[in-house]
């Protein structure tokens, strides 16, 4: 994207601050694998939102009151010796000419250039937690001109519920690259389907899946790719991915790509072999007529909480069809039988985090949708190996549906619609499958 629209979200953000106060911005740590060796690294999102920068070791200053310079940015020096081992810096030139940045300092020179901007100011946004080195620095800088200047601090805000309230709400340019994130994880799931077969690997799935994202420009995955086979689907976040698929297993596949710091983010259960047992397709289909019918619910002016309350209904009904709950429907949902089989929630927002900025309650109450907001429609239905009371047939099943929406002025617009969904469709796709990836 270009600088220009992350001048946009710095005016924004700065027209949310209070008079008379700055905030203050630090990148995400650079992790290491070992002494010689560093992780990949990825910038955190709040950071990326406001500058584009993707560098560690980085510090941004919005400085509403300043005649001059309303974004400063600090940032490590050009170091040929260290740019050989780990690639080219901006240094203090390229923050300016590259990032837009008003001026700019190497980062070694915090504690001398920051005060300065500092002066008459009493409220500070800033989130701690953001490094414990960084954030006792900076406490000990406030100290220190406490002390030596009078500098008199406050009110020190998390940022946090600007944020929440910028980034729920998509703009069209980043609609534009949630659809490409959505676009990548949808070929990342067809390849994962055709590559299924009995006796392979969890981990051979995720390496077609994976492969398929990277050679359509995934900079990275969205979360580590869940590859559940069996009764591994019961477990939520199963992330091994090392057992050998059995003949007449469902697989869960819940994996998405990350694009330009955008991603997707979709869920698909499928038969190893091609074909679904009548247990297995009873849940199946209940738990995709529960999200077919949160889907067509989604429109400007209901509240979020509401997408849930149709999956739990739909879900419960279903289950007391099938014996798994006895009881009266209402009293169940009300005491939440349902949660032993399906034990959370049916949504989450999706941006520039796989969980996205974006409140669930607003003054004690779930939010409106608005145009523009995107999240997932989950729901799902989860039975132990052991689960007491339940037929044998049902057990070890875990089966979750997800798909990725955008809110539109009618309706919504589900952005990942071309993967296989209903029996049939799966069916006929893994009838002519193949092990060739795409």
């Amino acid at each position: 994207m270009n600088t220009a629209i992350f001048e946009a979200r710095r005016h924004a953000f700065i027209d949310h601050m209070q008079p008379g106060s700055v905030a203050i911005f630090k990148s995400a740590p650079q992790f290491m694998l070992a002494i010689d060796a560093e992780l990949p690294y990825r910038q955190d999102s709040d950071f990326y939102y406001l500058t584009g920068f993707e560098e560690p070791e980085a510090m941004c200053l919005l400085t509403p009151q300043h005649e001059e310079h309303q974004y400063v940015l600090f940032v490590r020096p050009r170091n040929p010796d260290m740019e050989r081992w780990t690639g080219k810096r901006a240094g203090v030139e390229g923050a300016m000419q590259d990032y837009g940045a008003h001026m700019a300092y190497e980062i070694g020179q915090l504690d001398e250039k920051l005060p300065a901007y500092l002066h008459d100011i009493s409220t500070i946004y800033y989130s701690n937690g953001l490094g414990e080195t960084f954030d006792g620095e900076i406490g000990a800088l406030f100290r220190r001109l406490h002390y030596r200047e009078g500098f008199s601090l406050r009110a020190l805000i998390d940022p946090g519920d600007i944020f929440d309230e910028l980034r729920v709400v998509k703009q069209e340019e980043e609609l534009a690259l949630l659809r490409i994130a959505a676009e990548i994880t949808e070929a990342g799931h067809l390849a994962a389907m055709k590559a299924t077969k009995p006796g392979m690997y969890e981990y051979e799935v995720q390496a077609a899946l994976e492969y398929a994202f990277r050679v359509r420009g995934a900079s990275r995955n969205a979360f580590e790719s869940i590859v559940a086979s069996g009764s591994n689907a019961t477990t939520l976040h199963y992330v091994a991915n090392r057992r050998r698929m059995a003949d007449g297993e469902l697989l869960l596949v819940d994996a998405g790509a990350e694009y330009d710091y955008y991603n997707g983010d979709v869920t698909r259960t499928f038969p190893v072999n091609g074909r679904f047992s009548p247990a297995q397709c009873a849940i199946y289909e209940l738990v995709l007529k529960a999200e077919l019918a949160a889907i067509e619910s989604v429109k400007p002016g209901i509240r979020f909480e509401e997408i849930h309350a149709i999956t739990v209904r739909v879900i419960t009904e279903g289950l007391l069809a099938l014996g798994l709950l006895q009881g009266e429907l209402d009293t169940l949902i009300e005491e939440k039988k349902y949660s032993d089989f399906y034990m959370h929630s049916s949504s989450h927002w999706l941006g520039v985090n796989t969980h996205d900025r974006g409140k669930y309650k607003v003054h004690g109450e779930s939010p409106m949708l608005l145009p523009g907001m995107v999240f997932t429609i989950e729901p799902g239905i989860y039975i132990a190996e052991d689960a007491e009371g339940v037929e044998p047939r049902y057990r070890g099943i875990g089966v979750r549906i997800e798909d990725n929406v955008a809110v539109t002025a009618d309706g919504c617009e589900v952005l990942t619609p071309h993967v296989p969904k209903t029996v049939a469709e799966i069916e006929a796709f893994m009838a002519g499958h193949h092990t060739e990836i795409d």
